[in-house]
């Protein structure tokens, strides 16, 4: 008998879902929170960036750690499995390694096929929304951001906005405004009582209430003043239909076949290169740890666990180990290939490398059960 019955399978796959989703919240949760507080200033959940932000982050970062969430799972169960006895019931049921190992293993599939949509689709459609968003908080480009007593320039410094507090989220008192008009060849210094913030589809229109302009030509000295009781301005801000278009594009943003063609002209600069090396190999190669992480996992639960029969050691041997390699191999995607490209076959080494070894270790496990068992079936017929 060397399949595994059907409804161990789907209890044992549960087991390691369940696992890997519990693994994957705790890891995901805590990386998207502190990129968020790290780069979001307060005032961004004042002015409606926060979920833009997490829509931005949350793909990438589920890729990422999703390789561990499964590996560490299979390991935890495999090696919960071990301590409980339970391994060497299914071997007495004539059950082969690599029978126990398979529902983890489909499953780590079915998590690679995932990391892929994550990967190759999903991360690049919407990573680009959390620069959108690091563009408006650098530019001061959503209204309800800008703090009290302080002076924002815009149009290139050719405008300057003072006011000094906040009525509403969106009416501001006591505005002071300087702003030089190419068209009229003019300087003008306005002051309002009060200045309301209105988006529209594409920007943000300023209406002032109650106010004065003091406007004066180039290389004249005469001062022409005008009271108004409302004035319009526009300014090139957040508007009500999305985020500004930011001015450039990261190689990350670029969709999965326009990323595969920018090869071809990104080999003529080494830096441009490096930096499309590191996204492919983070793309193809990050979403295979699930599998290789799988394993290696299952590969040294069964060989360490069944040798000693203590589950400390072997979950010792997984944490230690899995964490680590998947750390390594993600500094060595983000860091040394930015510094010498070649390195991108030593990162596709590794992992390969790692399911190979995993592989290794498990077929070890099954050759070393087989010859168990032949020793066995040999002791009894010559008993008999």
């Amino acid at each position: 008998m060397d399949s595994t019955p059907k409804l161990l399978s789907i209890y044992l796959g549960k087991r390691v879902l369940a696992g890997a989703l519990v693994v994957q919240i705790a890891l995901t949760i805590p990386v998207v929170m502190s990129a968020l507080f790290h780069q979001l200033p307060p005032a961004a959940m004042r002015g409606g960036l926060v979920a833009p932000a997490l829509i931005g982050t949350l793909p990438t970062v589920t890729y990422i750690a999703l390789p561990m969430a499964f590996g560490v799972a299979a390991a935890l169960e495999f090696s919960r499995m071990a301590s409980e006895g339970m391994i060497a019931v299914l071997y007495s049921l004539r059950l082969s390694t690599w029978a126990i190992a398979r529902p983890a293993i489909i499953c780590a599939l079915g998590a690679t096929a995932f990391g892929y949509l994550c990967s190759c689709w999903l991360a690049p459609k919407y990573v680009g929304t959390m620069h959108d968003v690091l563009n408006v908080i650098r530019h001061s480009l959503n209204h309800r951001m800008l703090e009290p007593g302080q002076f924002y320039t815009f149009e290139d410094g050719k405008r300057t906005v003072y006011f000094e507090r906040w009525d509403t989220p969106d009416i501001a008192a006591n505005v002071f405004i300087r702003q030089y008009s190419e068209e009229k060849k003019t300087e003008e210094t306005i002051t309002a009582d009060k200045a309301e913030f209105r988006r529209n589809d594409s920007n943000v229109v300023m209406v002032l209430s109650r106010g004065q302009i003091q406007s004066r030509p180039d290389g004249g000295a005469r001062v022409r003043v005008s009271d108004f009781d409302e004035y319009a301005i526009s300014l090139p801000m957040q508007g009500s239909k999305g985020l500004p278009p930011r001015a450039w594009r990261g190689v990350f943003e670029l969709p999965m076949f326009e990323f595969i063609d920018y090869a071809k002209f990104a080999i003529y600069d080494r830096q441009i290169f490096a930096a499309w090396a590191s996204e492919a190999v983070k793309r193809f190669a990050i979403p295979l740890l699930a599998l290789a992480h799988t394993l290696l996992g299952i590969g040294l639960v069964l060989n360490v666990a069944s040798a000693t029969g203590r589950r400390s050691v072997a979950a010792s041997a997984i944490i230690a180990v899995l964490p680590a390699v998947h750390i390594g191999v993600l500094i060595a995607a983000e860091a040394l290939i930015r510094v010498n490209p070649a390195f991108a076959i030593l990162v596709v080494a590794l992992v390969l490398g790692e399911i190979a070894t995993g592989a290794f270790l498990i077929q070890r496990q099954q050759r070393g059960e087989a010859g168990a068992r032949h020793r066995q079936a040999t002791l009894t017929v010559a008993r008999i």
